[in-house]
């Protein structure tokens, strides 16, 4: 048993290294030139293979950040050697995905952008499909505040951390949902992935959630994902009970929609998506549910209007 808690430690910090050195550029810097303007690239090497990518416009403080970043990928690198290591001293076989998880992973990465504008209207997010796909695409936008954008790269980022091979074979327990709003309120708060010691309001509702428990949430979390129903109706109860705990002091309903998700691509049961037309209807099912009185309608709306199966 300590064995495999050993195992499952030493994949969750990889996974997280994994995460970092791919979120950051880095590699031999390359200038080029157009029209009086210089423009920088990276080439690095993945898995053999020599890849080339545009990093931006040419700054002093963008071409010494990328040469802090290749200091900071050589470390990346070598911890997860040494994870590598200590896994084949533990006879730790690396899992392999079915045909059918692999399919949603890809269907999930076909539906990104659909998927990640979906969560932004759900949060209120000044933004468009286009400028949605412009974001995501490194490309630049007019009329939209940096703190927006900011949420928008930030779901990209946990998006792409959950659609991770090693990631996707772990389970979908406290330390992952930690994670992910980690990533989400990157920017935003110190305390991100942490859980929150303040009082919290839920506007619309005289309803306040209590302060959150960590023993208490991972029994509970055991409790749904033990339950005797199939996996989509799982998923859907993941998702509401973390937005109702409100976790964290921000972000929760991101968090949770991608969250959920994870369960459910694991399974290759499709994905759940909040459909922008349908924000208002969502929110307001949402009031009813947090105060205790209804259950059943917002679980067969997400059934019937925010599941995608593949």
């Amino acid at each position: 048993m300590e064995e495999k808690i050993e195992i499952m430690t030493l994949l969750q910090n990889k996974q997280l290294l994994e995460h970092e050195l791919q979120s950051i550029a880095y590699g031999s810097i390359e200038i080029r030139e157009k029209d009086s303007n210089k423009y920088l690239y990276v080439h690095y090497r993945e898995d053999g293979v020599v890849l080339t990518k545009y990093v931006g416009e040419y700054s002093e403080e963008l071409y010494n950040l990328i040469l802090s970043n290749s200091i900071k990928a050589k470390e990346l690198k070598r911890q997860i050697r040494e994870i590598n290591k200590k896994l084949k001293q533990l006879n730790y076989v690396e899992e392999e995905l079915t045909d059918k998880v692999e399919q949603n992973i890809d269907f999930a990465k076909r539906h990104l952008v659909d998927t990640i504008y979906k969560q932004a209207i759900l949060e209120g997010v000044a933004t468009t499909f286009a400028d949605t796909e412009s974001i995501i695409e490194g490309g630049k936008v007019n009329n939209m505040t940096s703190e927006d954008i900011l949420k928008i790269v930030n779901l990209k980022n946990a998006w792409e951390f959950i659609l991770n091979k090693n990631v996707i074979l772990s389970d979908t327990n406290f330390v992952l949902l930690c994670e992910i709003n980690k990533i989400v309120e990157n920017g935003f708060y110190y305390s991100a992935g942490k859980i929150r010691n303040v009082p919290v309001t839920i506007g619309g509702t005289t309803w306040k959630p209590d302060l959150p428990i960590e023993s208490i949430i991972k029994e509970e979390l055991e409790e749904i994902l033990n339950k005797k129903i199939d996996d989509v109706d799982k998923a859907i109860e993941l998702l509401l009970y973390t937005m109702k705990k409100q976790i964290f002091i921000d972000g929760n309903k991101r968090t949770s929609v991608i969250f959920s998700n994870h369960y459910l691509i694991s399974k290759g049961k499709g994905i759940i998506a909040i459909p922008s037309e349908l924000t208002e209807k969502f929110k307001d099912l949402l009031i009813p549910y947090y105060e205790g009185k209804d259950e059943k309608q917002i679980k067969q709306f997400i059934r019937e209007k925010c599941y995608i199966s593949i």
